[in-house]
């Protein structure tokens, strides 16, 4: 199973993708970025410029499904307005490509990778590098992506032996 998370922004679109291992005692990292467009341009032509970045992702990667953080509340109702928006548009571009896609609010990812739903952005970085076996941090939108990945594998196949092999290697 090959899964590409997805944090969805109107400027910035973070993906991962992560598979199982062969005897899917593990999920190893695959591929990690950002997807942006210009922050001058209007919203049409910014997640226009996401959509066709994160059909190109979808193409070569070939993830079996996609793992999508939900919306959240914001302080800030045009913040929310833009952050659905873009959702809706990763949807949209998951739906064309005919993935089956699972959705995770944020406190069930955090609480997935770190054990607390309140936990903070650095913590869940460093919990997903030690997951995964990554030498250095991606950018902040690309871990928050391979956060939710992890999270639909850990879901999907909820086993003891993921988290504490991974762990236990990566130590090591």
């Amino acid at each position: 199973m090959r899964i590409l998370g997805l944090d969805p922004g109107s400027r910035w679109c973070g993906y991962g993708v992560i598979e199982d291992s062969a005897d899917q005692r593990e999920l190893r990292y695959v591929e990690c970025g950002i997807l942006s467009a210009p922050e001058r341009g209007a919203m049409e032509m910014r997640l226009g410029e996401i959509a066709r970045g994160l059909r190109e992702v979808i193409e070569e990667l070939k993830p079996t499904l996609v793992a999508i953080e939900d919306v959240f509340m914001h302080q800030n109702p045009r913040s929310a307005l833009a952050l659905a928006q873009a959702r809706g548009m990763c949807l949209a571009v998951v739906g064309l490509a005919g993935l089956t896609v699972a959705s995770y609010p944020p406190a069930v990812v955090k609480k997935s990778i770190t054990g607390s739903g309140a936990a903070g952005k650095d913590q869940i970085a460093r919990m997903v590098q030690v997951l995964i076996g990554l030498r250095s941090l991606p950018r902040a939108d690309a871990t928050d992506a391979l956060a939710v990945a992890i999270t639909h594998g850990r879901t999907v196949q909820p086993t003891a032996a993921k988290l504490v092999s991974a762990v236990v290697r990566r130590v090591s």
